[in-house]
């Protein structure tokens, strides 16, 4: 018991004293998320506003695949991005394999189902509702998708925010594809992992309370961003 408490007492003295090393950690993690979460919403929003609008043969089947990989298990993701990135594998030339750009890669797999899936919801509920209207004023599929991408933005926000918190909280791919290197590609998750086999809780913690911190944030800011949409558009 004095053990724990002395691990809580030191964690929180490393939080308080801004150690370079939880700094470091910290501001890696949010580098990489931050830009997987920037590639996903080029390509998830758009991608979820165009299933969400158009109609077309196998759409149902690409909505369901879409939503299925929601749950995509992030080591699966890891195996799949390593081997792309390998040296046998076909980007395997680049060298990118164990480098944030690696992580980055990863996380915009597991980040990119999710926002496309909630961005899809969301247009798709919008379009049943202004449909009529986009067609009498003879909008093509693409203008529709571009209006409703732009008055749906603060719903939208809330599979920005979604995404970030899958990359944020996300271990299993992370550390095939990073191979948790100090000072190069250790990221939160990952930090907490290993110092925690280690036998060194009072970083895990501290690393540990930064990122529920993060996590409580975010989905408390998705909520309020929800909220205050529903009440606008109501």
């Amino acid at each position: 018991m004095n053990g724990l408490s002395l691990a809580f007492s030191e964690a929180f003295s490393l939080l308080a004293g801004f150690d370079h090393r939880v700094a470091e950690i910290v501001l890696l993690s949010l580098q990489v998320s931050g830009l997987a979460v920037l590639f996903g919403t080029l390509i998830g929003l758009p991608l979820g506003a165009c299933l969400g609008v158009g109609r077309f043969p196998g759409r149902q089947v690409l909505v369901v695949l879409l939503n299925g990989c929601m749950g995509l298990p992030s080591v699966v993701v890891g195996v799949v991005v390593y081997l792309i990135l390998s040296r046998s594998g076909p980007l395997g030339e680049f060298g990118l394999l164990y480098s944030a750009t690696a992580m980055v890669i990863a996380q915009t797999f597991l980040v990119v189902p999710l926002m496309a899936a909630i961005s899809r919801q969301v247009v798709e509920d919008a379009w049943r509702e202004y449909q009529e209207e986009l067609t009498a004023m003879r909008f093509r599929w693409f203008d529709s998708v571009r209006v409703l991408l732009h008055d749906c933005r603060h719903s939208l926000m809330v599979a920005v925010l979604a995404g970030l918190g899958r990359a944020m909280s996300e271990v299993g791919a992370v550390m095939i594809v990073g191979g948790n290197i100090d000072r190069s590609t250790r990221v939160m998750t990952t930090a907490i992992a290993l110092e925690t086999s280690k036998g060194d809780l009072p970083l895990a913690i501290a690393l540990g309370t930064v990122l529920l911190g993060v996590i409580l944030f975010l989905n408390g800011l998705a909520y309020v961003l929800r909220q205050w949409a529903m009440q606008r558009y109501a």
